[in-house]
């Protein structure tokens, strides 16, 4: 059984923030966000405008009072559409703690139940120093009931620039619903 978060921290939707599919509308916010975060590895906005253009159907953006506050950005694999890569998710400053990640995510993966591919499994890769991003996707494999496995893919050797250390991180598979 696949179950969805039932956040007993300050829930966000008593708030007014609603989880949508993006527009472009909603780039320079997300990277906005993107930039407001040390976590993240910050791209052109350029990048987030297509993102939102080109992958919607798997990207969300949580909006509160016409802003974006938080987004999960991602897309499904071309060699297996079952497979998501989540490439990156943020929540503004003033809105962490309000289970804001989990829910986005929760949001994408339910609205590709129907999909002619569900999403069965998910993948991330994540930093060692980022502990925000090992928590929130050790919570989702836990609470979804399912295996997490972290591998190696990309080590520092491979980036051209100064980057440390991408482990990957796969959650599933997914329970069918």
């Amino acid at each position: 059984m696949f179950t969805l978060l039932e956040d007993k921290r300050q829930d966000s939707r008593s708030t007014g923030t609603r989880i949508i599919t993006p527009t472009v509308e909603h780039g320079a916010d997300v990277w906005r966000v993107a930039k407001g975060t040390d976590e993240l590895d910050l791209n052109s906005s350029y990048m987030y405008l297509l993102l939102v253009r080109d992958f919607a159907d798997t990207c969300r953006v949580a909006v509160q009072d016409d802003e974006v506050v938080a987004f999960v950005l991602g897309y499904r694999r071309s060699e297996d559409p079952e497979r998501l890569f989540i490439w990156q998710v943020a929540v503004d400053a003033s809105h962490r703690g309000e289970g804001l990640a989990s829910r986005l995510v929760d949001d994408l993966v339910m609205s590709n139940v129907n999909s002619e591919a569900p999403i069965r499994f998910i993948e991330t890769t994540v930093t060692a120093e980022n502990t925000a991003s090992r928590n929130l996707f050790g919570s989702l494999a836990k609470r979804w009931g399912t295996k997490l496995v972290t591998e190696e893919l990309f080590e520092e050797e491979h980036f051209p620039d100064s980057h440390d250390a991408e482990r990957l991180h796969i959650i599933g598979p997914l329970p069918a619903r």
